[in-house]
């Protein structure tokens, strides 16, 4: 009598709903990736066969859709790949981005996995390539840079006449005698010293000739000296209007710290680009100013790019990088082990891992502020569902079958 053949349909059909109620579980599992039982029939030098059994449970790694969360930490990938943790010692692969930063800067999951990538290097630039290791993104404040550029870009009134109409300022110079100086026009910007305390730098233009002006330069109320004499940046225009000289369109200028900075900070040794800049018929105005100084930040947040990078932002209003997350992908992602915690393991039969910047080759991007979901089809599970749920009917009633059989040739006696 066939009774293993039908005990092996139930059992088959057993294990078959292991795996829905598997993935129906999982449906709100952020980064899962379904399953499916697959079977194969039994031979053993017979004309009838055996039964079936599982041969595998194939998994999906179709992608999910990316919903919004809102949370920067929160991340997905889209495209393929997978992030590459390293959890109680071992490199793990997962789909699920939702990550937290603990106190000592480690970028994990819920179960304690962390996000590996690439480092940065000397000087501040992320070092793409080698053997990806455990981001860790520094709490360190950013030290102050000094100001050693300032770019203006401004037009000149053409109408004004040299020594008509002139405004005047009471300055000092550094040892604190007073000095007049006249201006057509002015502008002013913030600079920054070594130590990150702002300086006001106001410079002072007055036409002295056809197509010709002179500017001069104060911090702080103090004016830059040449000898017993204000310094003077002198600026001649073509008769278009252009800036003719100086050629290139810079001037150095260098503020002492004893006579400017009360002898803290070092000495302010700046280029002032003027490139640009013009002598039209139109009232004085500046168009563009911009400066390179800052001063010293805490850290106040990070922001995770499309391409990875982990990117710091200071209460200065800067930003660096920490470093860039690197994603890993194998030939055959069928062939991985689930570990658990949505986390699988390479083996002989996925491959080794071909790990990359996000993005790049067959790497998708990252996502900020978005996770995968689950990629289970719950009306298809359902389906499937009550197919095996038939199956399971229909070998029990073989069995049954088979026990009235059985029963009527005990009764032939």
């Amino acid at each position: 009598m066939g009774f293993s053949q039908a005990l092996s349909g139930l059992n088959a059909a057993a294990n078959s709903l292991d795996v829905l109620g598997n993935n129906i579980a999982n449906s709100q599992t952020v980064g899962y990736k379904s399953g499916s039982a697959q079977f194969a029939d039994v031979f053993a030098n017979s004309q009838i066969g055996l039964g079936t059994q599982m041969s595998a449970v194939l998994q999906d790694f179709s992608g999910g859709n990316l919903e919004s969360t809102n949370r920067p930490l929160d991340l997905g990938i889209s495209g393929d790949g997978f992030f590459r943790m390293e959890q109680n010692g071992q490199v793990v692969y997962s789909r699920n981005g939702q990550l937290t930063l603990t106190p000592e800067g480690y970028l994990q999951n819920a179960q304690g996995a962390r996000i590996m990538g690439y480092g940065v290097n000397a000087a501040g630039a992320v070092q793409v390539g080698g053997q990806p290791d455990i981001l860790q993104v520094g709490a360190e404040e950013m030290p102050a840079s000094a100001t050693n550029r300032v770019s203006s870009t401004f037009n000149l009134d053409s109408r004004k006449e040299a020594g008509v109409d002139l405004n005047q300022v009471s300055l000092t110079d550094p040892a604190g005698n007073k000095v007049d100086v006249d201006y057509h026009y002015s502008n002013n910007f913030t600079a920054y010293d070594s130590l990150g305390n702002p300086r006001n730098v106001t410079v002072y233009y007055e036409k002295t000739g056809a197509n010709s002006w002179s500017a001069k330069t104060a911090m702080d109320g103090k004016v830059l000296m040449d000898g017993a004499a204000p310094q003077s940046l002198d600026m001649t225009f073509t008769q278009n209007g252009q800036l003719a000289t100086p050629d290139p369109a810079q001037f150095a200028m260098t503020f002492a710290s004893d006579d400017f900075l009360d002898g803290a900070a070092a000495d302010m040794n700046l280029t002032f680009d003027v490139a640009g800049s013009t002598q039209f018929g139109n009232e004085s105005s500046t168009t563009a100013l911009n400066q390179n100084g800052y001063t010293s930040g805490a850290l106040v947040g990070i922001t995770i790019q499309d391409d990875g990078t982990v990117v710091r932002n200071y209460a200065n209003e800067q930003s660096r990088a920490a470093g860039q997350i690197a994603l890993a992908n194998f030939r055959n992602p069928e062939g991985l082990k689930p570990m658990g915690d949505n986390a699988w393991a390479a083996t002989d039969a996925s491959g080794q891992e071909l790990v990359g910047a996000p993005g790049t080759g067959l790497l998708g991007g990252i996502q900020s502020g978005a996770v995968e979901t689950s990629n289970v089809d719950m009306a298809r599970e359902l389906v499937n569902m009550i197919v095996t749920q038939r199956a399971y009917q229909a070998n029990s009633q073989t069995i049954k079958t088979q026990d009235e059989v059985l029963q009527t040739a005990i009764n032939l006696r």
